[in-house]
């Protein structure tokens, strides 16, 4: 009988791409998906370690699972991902009836291990690093059950060599490592073949892309190899893509943020008019500690420049409240650069310590709780009150919204995003499928949304859209 499996992803858009490459290496060795738990021989979870409720939401599943497994013979449980890279052989001691322990290391091995641990029992296989002579860490030549069929995903780099204090993630995903620039560009026009028209360029620190790459052939001897920004040129080269309307990137490093990046994003119409641009503090001293390489005043500037060069720009951030040392003053300049950013919209959070990093070893200034907690809601109070004010200029205004499908809480609604990647939610008078680019007015803005009125359709997509990916 044909097997079925679930995926469940947890964390960052590299996970959820991993996701979609685990699913189709386990379509490719004839497995097909299942809409439930219940429905499922396989289940994939995918995790994530950014944050101290990860290991909590996991092995909660794990438990979830183990009576589910019980219920049926040849059930199987993989655990992939960041938390399973860190954790080890720690996710099997706290739950053995796990089958498959995976880094990311080794996600093109995904179908093999669950092959193996049918006949040989359970497995766990982590990679200390990234398997690269053929380029198998990257999708150019691994299968992707995508989330969709209008936008995708598509890696440009894995791995990290920045040292934050705060983060887990160059210790579980490896130093930088670009994919070779040719491939990028190739895979972006095969996926538009095919009909997608939004693509996202995925890595850790996307504009340090090709930094290796040259610093390689120059030790190779290329004496002609002129050390510069690839990125650029990548953003130009893939937004001239026939058939690519929107071209996005996630996450870009302040300290890495050039003039030439700004340009290529003006002079690039499918490159959408968003910036993620994390800022983590507005203290130079917590800065300093948190090992971020760039002061306020420099961000500031660069954010300033940005907003020059590229016209109706929209800008989001990460800010983590807490850090280990941060005084009251430390905060106040936090709030004053969130307030001088005026951000569309902020990912803010309270530190949380991660094993293995250095800001965990800081446990003698580790901030009270409470203190945190009330700083992280006069922050939310600057950053929604910024996002409101830059979401009510665009009421009245007529925005290009790509359609993602029906409002989870009203199905007679539908949901999609503006090049700015505001969430747009409005009821049009005539069926739209997900994946078309429609014409809205926008008619009353909210801090995290706007509203609008369908004006006409813009654009419908080439096929039909296949079925996500489950997420969490």
């Amino acid at each position: 009988m044909t097997r079925s499996y679930i995926v469940r992803t947890y964390g960052c858009q590299m996970n959820e791409h991993d996701s979609e490459r685990i699913s189709g290496l386990l379509e490719a060795d004839g497995l097909v998906r299942a809409e439930s738990e219940d429905d499922a021989d396989v289940v994939v979870l995918n995790t994530c370690c950014i944050r101290e409720n990860a290991d909590n939401k996991l092995y909660g599943n794990l438990g979830h699972l183990k009576p589910w497994k019980d219920a049926k013979p040849g059930r199987q449980i993989v655990v992939s991902g960041c938390l399973a890279q860190k954790d080890r052989d720690l996710v099997r001691q706290r739950a053995g009836h796990v089958d498959v322990v995976m880094g990311t290391h080794n996600v093109h091995r995904a179908a093999e291990l669950l092959d193996e641990a049918a006949s040989a029992g359970p497995i766990t296989e982590i990679l200390d690093a990234a398997v690269i002579d053929d380029h198998q860490m990257f999708p150019s030549v691994l299968p992707a059950r995508r989330a969709s069929g209008y936008n995708a995903w598509v890696t440009i780099q894995i791995g990290c060599d920045n040292s934050c204090a705060f983060c887990i993630v160059p210790a579980v995903r490896g130093p930088e490592i670009s994919r070779p620039y040719a491939d990028i560009v190739a895979e972006v026009a095969a996926l538009a073949a095919e009909g997608t028209t939004e693509v996202t360029l995925l890595g850790q620190n996307v504009n340090s892309y090709g930094r290796d790459l040259q610093l390689a052939a120059r030790r190779a001897g290329d004496a002609s190899v002129r050390l510069r920004p690839l990125f650029a040129d990548l953003l130009r080269d893939v937004g001239e893509v026939e058939g690519i309307r929107r071209v996005r990137y996630t996450s870009p490093h302040p300290k890495d943020m050039r003039t030439e990046t700004l340009a290529a994003m003006a002079d690039t119409p499918a490159v959408c008019e968003h910036l993620h641009y994390p800022l983590q503090s507005g203290s130079d001293r917590v800065l300093a500690l948190m090992h971020r390489g760039y002061t306020a005043e420099r961000y500031l500037e660069r954010l300033f420049e940005a907003r020059r060069v590229v016209p109706d720009l929209a800008v989001s951030t990460d800010i983590i409240v807490g850090f280990p040392g941060e005084t009251d003053e430390d905060f106040e300049h936090t709030l004053e650069v969130a307030a001088a950013a005026e951000y569309d919209y902020a990912y803010t959070f309270i530190f949380s310590p991660r094993p293995g990093t250095e800001a965990a070893a800081m446990e003698d200034d580790f901030v009270d709780p409470a203190v945190a907690g009330e700083r992280f809601q006069r922050l939310r109070t600057v950053v929604e009150r910024s996002g409101l004010r830059r979401h009510e200029e665009r009421v009245g205004r007529v925005e290009e919204v790509l359609v993602e499908g029906p409002s989870k809480r009203r199905p007679d609604v539908l949901t999609g995003r503006t090049r700015q990647n505001k969430l747009v939610h409005f009821a049009p008078p005539q069926p739209v499928r997900t994946g078309s680019y429609a014409a809205v007015e926008v008619t009353r803005a909210a801090p995290h949304h706007l509203e609008g009125r369908f004006v006409e359709l813009l654009v419908e997509p080439a096929h039909k859209v296949r079925i996500p990916v489950a997420t969490l």
